[in-house]
């Protein structure tokens, strides 16, 4: 078992099975299908992320980059949190950008019951350690560890 420490950027613990993608995430893209189509396994509907293309994120550890898209990244993450379609947790590699982050705390602050932990500045070690299928654990903290 390795461990990363990140910054907490919305709170929680949490085990959950990782996704990871080394490109660029585009959250629109991604969770269209989920969000405007009924999908219920909410896979990755971006045709250009093939590291996550058709891939359930329902429930999963998502680790990223970064996001990548329009403005609206924020508030598909918000809206996937509200209808109960969000990953378990986003461990980015990178700062998070001001959208993702603004999506997160949004979510956080005003969905009940729904918790999806954020984590970032993982670094570069962390998205070349992890691989699709391993168990995360986050910490309060920020301490990840991956295993």
């Amino acid at each position: 078992m390795k461990q990363f420490k990140g910054r907490v950027i919305t709170p929680g613990e949490v085990t959950a099975e990782a996704v990871v993608t080394t490109e660029g995430f585009n959250t629109l893209a991604s969770f269209q299908n989920a969000l405007q189509f009924g999908d219920k396994e909410v896979k990755c509907g971006d045709q250009n992320n093939k590291d996550l293309y058709g891939k359930s994120m329902l429930g999963k550890a998502l680790c990223l980059p970064q996001t990548i898209g329009s403005t609206t990244g924020g508030l598909v993450l918000y809206c996937a949190c509200a209808l109960g379609k969000n990953p378990a947790c986003m461990l980015f590699s990178n700062p998070i950008d001001s959208l993702a982050a603004a999506g997160a705390v949004l979510a956080d602050v005003w969905v009940d019951g729904v918790s999806m932990p954020v984590v970032d500045s993982l670094g570069d070690e962390f998205l070349n350690y992890v691989k699709d299928g391993m168990k995360i654990t986050i910490k309060a903290d920020g301490i990840v560890e991956v295993g």
